[in-house]
């Protein structure tokens, strides 16, 4: 029973998300124009690899019933430590597996506090959301350039498309982050480590009575969460070509909103990637809307706490209604 009650909201959610994002699309498509040409979709991929990458991470942490309010400091400090060393002469080989190793410590250390100390996910993250935000100052208050050979050719390597008379290009970096989606849709769906995410969000104690290795499992999904957001942002220093202490602010907020638009519960135990992608696309159709009606960038966050509000309610209906079925049963 449980089962079908999770797989009944995670399809609903998902199924309404898909719907809306057509009509927006469909919509900006009829309001202006060469909105709903190809290189519009694409660039919704374009502009939002990074953040793909840290929805996909941040799931795993919410289908646990946790959550993790540090990635966008992650993003902060990756890009920032990263365009320091670049600029110190370190090699693009030396530095990215460094700040991915930062990523994986810092991940490894919210959940063992987490998991062995009983510390609220919220405060631990908030903790060390402070402390990242607090590093990039330290390293530099100003924006650093990066000059660096790799970091540039995979900024501007991409794949062209024609349709017609479109031209539609795909950045070599989105497919990155695609793969990091087919890959966490695999491991949730077909794994131990998964299936044991799942039962963790459903039920922890019950997980554990179940002889399923809930320590570690916890202690990985904030490994997953922050290793993704040092990927993120990798994916956004090639985005921008730069580092700067306060960019990316708020960003964690997108992050949940996009798993939640997408069908993941916030009381976990229900969602997957492929909504989560779904929420992030929706994201980028509506700041794209934003900036074709020439307005500020604020109305974006306005209407995505709006929807976030709206699915959150939508999703509490449906589970609501799944009890009562449960119970006639």
């Amino acid at each position: 029973m449980k089962t079908r009650k999770s797989l009944k909201i995670e399809n609903i959610s998902l199924i309404i998300a898909c719907i809306l994002f057509v009509c927006m699309f469909i919509a900006g498509s009829a309001v202006y124009d060469h909105f709903g040409s190809a290189a519009t979709f694409l660039n919704l991929f374009n502009d939002n690899a990074y953040l793909i990458v840290v929805a996909v991470g941040i799931t795993f942490v919410l289908l646990t019933g946790g959550i993790d309010i540090s990635v966008s400091s992650v993003v902060a400090f990756t890009c920032v430590f990263s365009a320091y060393l670049l600029e110190k002469g370190w090699s693009a080989v030396i530095v990215i597996p460094l700040v991915l190793a930062v990523g994986l410590f810092n991940g490894f250390l919210i959940g063992y506090c987490v998991q062995e100390y009983r510390i609220q996910p919220f405060i631990i993250t908030l903790a060390s959301q402070f402390l990242l935000r607090g590093m990039c100052a330290v390293v530099s208050t100003i924006s650093i350039p990066i000059d660096n050979a790799f970091y540039k050719e995979a900024a501007l390597n991409k794949i062209s498309f024609k349709f017609g008379r479109t031209n539609a290009k795909l950045y070599i970096y989105v497919f990155l982050a695609l793969c990091i989606v087919f890959l966490a849709y695999y491991i949730l769906k077909y794994t131990r480590f998964g299936r044991t995410v799942y039962a963790i969000g459903s039920n922890e104690l019950s997980a554990g009575y179940m002889g399923l290795n809930v320590k570690w499992v916890k202690i990985g999904v904030y490994m997953i969460s922050s290793f993704c957001a040092a990927l993120g942002g990798i994916i956004f220093s090639f985005y921008t070509l730069a580092g700067y202490s306060l960019q990316n602010m708020g960003m964690e907020l997108d992050a949940i909103s996009s798993a939640v638009i997408g069908g993941t519960l916030l009381t976990g135990g229900v969602g997957n990637v492929l909504g989560s992608v779904v929420g992030v696309l929706i994201q980028g159709v509506i700041q794209t809307i934003v900036t074709y009606q020439n307005l500020n960038a604020w109305w974006t966050r306005v209407t995505i706490a709006a929807l976030l509000c709206l699915f959150i309610i939508l999703q509490r209906f449906i589970s609501i209604r799944a009890d009562k079925q449960k119970g006639k049963g």
